[in-house]
């Protein structure tokens, strides 16, 4: 895959997981807030992936 289609990829996933964040904060905060550390990641390694940083 091309570097920005990697980029852009991650960013999608942190989307995802962001909606899961969403979801889970009523049920479990704990593991809402594992998944919010996973949407920084994904988010971070995404626009650092496409150069913006």
């Amino acid at each position: 895959m091309d570097t920005d289609l990697w980029g852009l990829a991650l960013l999608v996933l942190a989307g995802f997981l962001a909606g899961g964040v969403y979801a889970m904060w009523g049920v479990n905060r704990v593991l809402a807030l594992a998944l919010a550390g996973c949407v920084a990641l994904a988010a971070a390694s995404g626009v650092l992936r496409l150069g913006y940083l």
